[in-house]
């Protein structure tokens, strides 16, 4: 069997001009607890290995105080669905505290979410954060760390026997109660703005590159790999770098898993198609049958190549990861894997890998399954999809 299939991207519009986010939430990150600007690491060993000029790590595997990126999402989308539900009562604030005595009126009131992870740990951190209460719906098979870092931070959890798509149905149900706001980073007909303030979210993460490239007096690159779940954090990168005047204009790649390339089969075919579980690669949090009604006209429009990997090339890009001196979860090593498998399958001349091209890739999380992350350092994980699990 492959360990890789790839799609050039045949919806992908030439020199396709995207509207970027701007700074606000930029601006709200920084009046947060722990905010700091994440590291951007040169690595120039993977750059060896993948026989380019530059490799950039933006390394999100500690961001406001947890162990991946998705805070950033999740906390700007928390915040705007609570400006729209307080009817305009929130006024200027300096801090959370602030903020937190402004929302006193709409007590008693739950944040839901689903989630393979991440996000639904930032859901639940904000609530506490806040005052609010949480309510996660978690597939199945997530694995028991991931369970515990959820409930940790004071969430009620419900575990749907099923999978993350059935779990994002689950936790629409929410919707029905006043009391209820439902924080969900990928979409479904009628519920779009939240997504869309997910996707906003996410773009301090592309701001915070451009202004150390600028620091730096380097040029942006020329190659970007973004792993692709629901396609909320793919769609903000490419819509990063398709806006109006960024030069050089990268190439992009998406970069998903085998038996859950959602976004790459709707590629193919036209539209947004679904694919049916079991979802079960190592990569977690893109683990996921469908890709969001509002992230898939930016992706589609903007990736340049997708690709879909076996586990194998998860666990080689951790390994090389460490190497360098980065702790990287599955998932956050997934972009990185990508581009390893397709320079060793013989894809170098489309991604543009030559000796000065110029690579971002993206680690989206750290260790959030410790047990996994130290048997694939050392080497004792099989390949099998879920022997790390």
């Amino acid at each position: 069997m492959s360990l890789i299939r790839a799609l050039p991207n045949p919806l992908a519009t030439a020199q396709q001009d995207l509207e970027p986010a701007g700074r606000t939430p930029l601006d709200f990150h920084r009046r947060l607890p722990e905010y700091a600007v994440t590291p951007l690491v040169d690595a120039p060993t993977l750059a060896g290995f993948l026989g380019v000029g530059k490799v950039w790590v933006k390394d999100e595997s500690w961001r406001l105080g947890l162990p991946a990126f998705k805070i950033l999402g999740a906390s700007w989308a928390v915040y705007k669905a609570l400006e729209a539900h307080s009817g305009g009562i929130i006024g200027a604030w300096n801090d959370l505290d602030g903020l937190k005595e402004q929302l006193s009126p709409l007590l008693p009131l739950t944040l839901a979410a689903a989630t393979d992870g991440n996000h639904g740990r930032a859901v639940a951190r904000m609530a506490k954060l806040l005052g609010l209460k949480a309510r996660i719906f978690v597939p199945a098979d997530m694995v028991p760390a991931r369970i515990e870092a959820i409930r940790s931070e004071g969430a009620e959890l419900v575990v749907v026997r099923g999978t993350y798509d059935e779990a994002v149905a689950r936790s629409a149900e929410e919707e029905a109660d006043g009391r209820c706001l439902v924080i969900s980073d990928t979409s479904w007909p009628g519920y779009e703005d939240v997504p869309r303030w997910v996707i906003e979210g996410y773009s301090t993460i592309l701001w915070e590159v451009e202004d150390e490239l600028g620091r730096r007096g380097e040029g942006g690159p020329t190659l970007v790999a973004v792993q692709i779940g629901v396609g909320a954090f793919a769609a903000a990168v490419t819509r990063h770098f398709r806006s109006p005047g960024v030069s050089p204009r990268p190439k992009i790649l998406g970069v998903e898993p085998a038996r859950a390339a959602c976004a790459l089969a709707s590629a193919e075919a036209g539209s947004i198609v679904h694919l049916p579980g079991p979802h079960d690669s190592i990569m977690a949090g893109l683990n996921c049958g469908s890709p969001s009604v509002v992230a898939w006209p930016v992706v589609s429009k903007g990736v340049d190549v997708f690709v879909e990997i076996e586990d194998r090339w998860a666990r080689e890009a951790m390994r090389m990861l460490a190497g360098a001196g980065i702790v990287s979860g599955e998932t956050g090593a997934a972009g990185l894997a990508g581009l390893l498998a397709l320079a060793r399958e013989g894809y170098r001349a489309e991604l543009g890998l030559t000796e000065e091209a110029r690579v971002l890739v993206f680690n989206c999380e750290g260790a959030t399954d410790p047990g996994a992350y130290g048997r694939i350092l050392a080497g004792t994980a099989g390949d099998a999809p879920d022997a790390s699990r």
